[in-house]
């Protein structure tokens, strides 16, 4: 402890890790500030004393929506639609990265064709935007009494998606400037802030819950927490997990000087997917509710929107785990890994350079990536058994699923960033020996 203290001490002794701290936080304060302002138009009492708009928006994917803005989805407020709608286009180009030559082109134009990819990246939320903004006010005018809207028509529609189109892009701008000023990974923590406001909430939720309707008290309290906690540590193993390959390099002799010849390791993740896995199999399993305004399809559509049903979460499991494979697929290549090793003179002992190495990394990766997709998807669907043992609604969403990795690979990033400048300047790191595990370096 007395360690751990003299750390903290260390960090705010950091003249510029100081002020990338203070910044972020700064940045972060705004950010939860608009998440409380209205939208213009919208009478800010009435959608306080409407609990119908927060039930609406407590499960499912408009309940994720909600945890990922921090409240602001169910407060109709002018970050609204967060920052999904930039994440849902970042994964748009990625996946053009693979099929469009253009953006083939661009990722290999290194900074410049970063740049590029940024500019259609953001062209292309503002068309997501424009689709998602009149949408999400057209279910404002379903949940909402009449009286809640000072403004009505096409005027009030047109006003208040210019006013979510801006909110969302100064989220981004806000985004950018804590990667660039502060402590970095600026959209990632931005999600993770409006995820940790809601735990507050929900964790006041399944206290009154324990000690009212659901029962167990302060012991079943305890339990659910420890269970939490060991959740939690079951999440950090799976995404710091990796499998290193050995990587020899020949000795080059370049003038008196000897180059290579040391033996070094490629560290393969056993889940890098990450959180997309998850994002994609909801998505997905939205789709048969759509198909319950269809008689002929009303009972195929009842047994997949049920959340808690056995062929929901089945079919969400296997989903997970196979759009872990084929995210894992388009994000790591081998071939461009086996062709850099040996452009640099590396080889895996044991393996020919060039194809046959690029066959060896794509077996270790199909072998690696089953059990983290199993995990993952255990994940994904934990959730669920926590609502079954009496936990309740909003506290269950943090036993798992998106809400969770995010959590754990934000904090485990910040971490690593924080502990980097106190190595550079010769303190002692946050861990027992230097560095985080898992970490590179």
């Amino acid at each position: 402890m007395k360690k751990f203290i003299e750390t903290i001490r260390n960090i705010f002794k950091i003249e510029e890790l100081r002020k990338r701290i203070m910044y972020t936080l700064g940045i972060l304060l705004i950010y939860r500030l608009g998440s409380f302002v209205v939208l213009p138009g919208i009478n800010p009492q009435a959608v306080g004393a409407n609990s119908q708009l927060a039930d609406k928006t407590s499960d499912g994917l408009l309940g994720l929506l909600d945890i990922f803005s921090g409240g602001a989805f169910s407060n109709a407020s002018i970050f609204a639609l967060g920052i999904m709608p930039y994440i849902s286009a970042s994964i748009v180009i990625q996946l053009l990265g693979i099929v469009v030559p253009y953006f083939q082109k661009l990722q290999k134009e290194g900074e410049s064709g970063r740049r590029k990819i940024n500019q259609w990246t953001r062209y292309l939320t503002i068309g997501i935007l424009v689709i998602q903004g009149p949408a999400y006010l057209a279910g404002l005018h379903q949940l909402l009494p009449a009286s809640a809207f000072l403004l009505s028509g096409f005027f009030f529609t047109f006003m208040a998606t210019i006013v979510l189109i801006a909110g969302t892009m100064f989220v981004m701008w806000l985004g950018e400037k804590i990667t660039d000023k502060g402590l970095g990974n600026g959209v990632s923590l931005i999600i993770m802030i409006g995820i940790v406001a809601r735990l507050p909430h929900a964790l006041i939720a399944e206290i009154n819950s324990r000690f009212t309707t659901a029962g167990g008290g302060f012991v079943m309290l305890i339990v659910e927490l420890v269970l939490l906690l060991l959740i939690f540590a079951a999440a950090i193993a799976l995404v710091q997990a990796v499998r290193k390959i050995p990587v020899q390099y020949a000795k080059r002799i370049v003038g008196n000087k000897q180059y290579g010849g040391v033996r070094q390791y490629i560290p393969l993740k056993i889940n890098a997917a990450g959180v997309m896995p998850i994002i994609f199999a909801q998505a997905i399993m939205m789709l048969p509710m759509l198909l319950g305004n269809f008689e002929a399809t009303q009972g195929f559509a009842a047994v997949f929107s049920n959340m808690y049903g056995f062929w929901y979460n089945f079919t969400f499991f296997i989903l997970v785990v196979l759009f872990t494979y084929f995210y894992t697929a388009i994000t790591i290549n081998t071939n461009q890994m086996s062709d850099d090793m040996k452009r640099n003179g590396g080889f895996v002992p044991g393996i020919k350079p060039g194809k046959a190495t690029a066959t060896y990394l794509d077996t270790i990766m199909t072998r690696i990536t089953l059990p983290g997709s199993l995990f993952l998807g255990l994940i994904a669907i934990l959730p669920v058994f926590a609502r079954l043992i009496g936990i309740d609604q909003q506290f269950s969403m943090f036993y798992g699923g998106t809400s969770l990795l995010i959590l754990v690979g934000v904090v485990l990033d910040t971490l690593q960033q924080i502990e980097s400048h106190l190595l550079l300047r010769h303190y002692d790191g946050l861990m027992k020996h230097g560095k985080l595990k898992g970490r590179q370096g």
